[in-house]
């Protein structure tokens, strides 16, 4: 965004999308990215499929310049929230962050930090994880229904959790949050791909809202 110091989620959500094939239960959209301030080109492409109470969303990324191109891809997914949900999610470790919210300190994912079987709303999160499980269970007491979102290719997780509450973010992510800004030589412990010209790679999610 003008005038914010950290560049945030990518292009891609601040840029118009083509629609490709759309009908009452399914949506293909593209993105394609001339080189910029992110000096590489690429095509992004949306697939969504909604077959009854399973929403699956592709996300697939192709490096379309002549040379290495750093790649993550990530999610992000809101939910409704009140004072009795919770996530159950499973997770190694949690960076903290500085008041720029950039991750600081890399620790075991306990007290706060700790995702299982834990209240959701309101707790004033906004922090990466490592070592996720890649499924996690969100429930309310007040729900007729549960939700489970999982990513099989995330190996990492993003929480952002308002101290105002209403809503929060379960975000599946290829990467660390500020992977980028790491020397090049941990770029991929910390989940950031180099695409070769042509080369792709994709990030799929699963959201399933089942009865109960």
């Amino acid at each position: 965004m003008a005038g914010d110091p950290s560049p945030l989620h990518g292009q891609g959500w601040l840029n118009p999308w083509t629609a490709d094939e759309v009908d009452g239960s399914s949506a293909v959209l593209s993105y394609r990215h001339e080189p910029g301030e992110w000096p590489w080109a690429y095509e992004a492409q949306q697939d969504f499929r909604l077959v009854d109470s399973v929403l699956d969303v592709r996300l697939t990324c192709t490096n379309t310049s002549g040379e290495p191109m750093p790649c993550g891809l990530g999610q992000h997914p809101y939910f409704q929230c009140g004072p009795q949900t919770r996530i159950d999610t499973g997770v190694g470790f949690v960076w903290t962050i500085d008041d720029k919210v950039l991750p600081v300190a890399k620790l075991p994912a306990t007290g706060r930090y700790d995702l299982k079987d834990r209240l959701i709303c309101g707790q004033a999160l906004d922090n990466g994880f490592a070592d996720w499980s890649g499924r996690a269970l969100i429930t309310d007491p007040d729900w007729l229904f549960e939700i489970e979102l999982s990513s099989p290719e995330a190996r990492f997780f993003q929480i952002y959790s308002p101290a105002s509450g209403g809503v929060f973010v379960a975000e599946p992510v290829s990467h660390a949050n500020a992977a980028l800004n790491e020397p090049e030589t941990d770029w991929l412990a910390l989940g950031i791909r180099i695409l070769e010209p042509g080369e792709q790679m994709c990030l799929d999610m699963r959201i399933d809202v089942r009865a109960i």
